[in-house]
């Protein structure tokens, strides 16, 4: 299987956990997904009071220097440790 096809495949895998992910998991995941899919942050950061959308885009900016291949087996793993903690429904 392909890096592609096991990023793709983690991807519809991580919809089917068993209960949703703490906070900075999601961020992490978020941020790879990101990074994997469209490279570097290409959008300015939200303004103050966007809380959620300033998270988000401050974890997908911090992986900015992370190549798109690292970015999707970082993903692949992260995917399956919370697989490992969480379970799948």
């Amino acid at each position: 299987m392909s890096l592609d096809e096991k990023f793709n495949d983690a991807a519809t895998t991580v919809k089917k956990l068993a209960a949703q992910p703490e906070d900075e998991d999601l961020l992490e995941l978020y941020a790879l997904y990101k990074q994997s899919t469209i490279g570097n942050c290409n959008t300015e950061r939200p303004s103050m009071l966007d809380f959620k959308g300033k998270a988000k885009w401050d974890a997908w900016n911090g992986k900015k220097s992370m190549g798109q291949e690292t970015a999707k087996e970082q993903y692949i793993t992260k995917v399956e440790a919370l697989i490992a903690s969480i379970g799948k429904k």
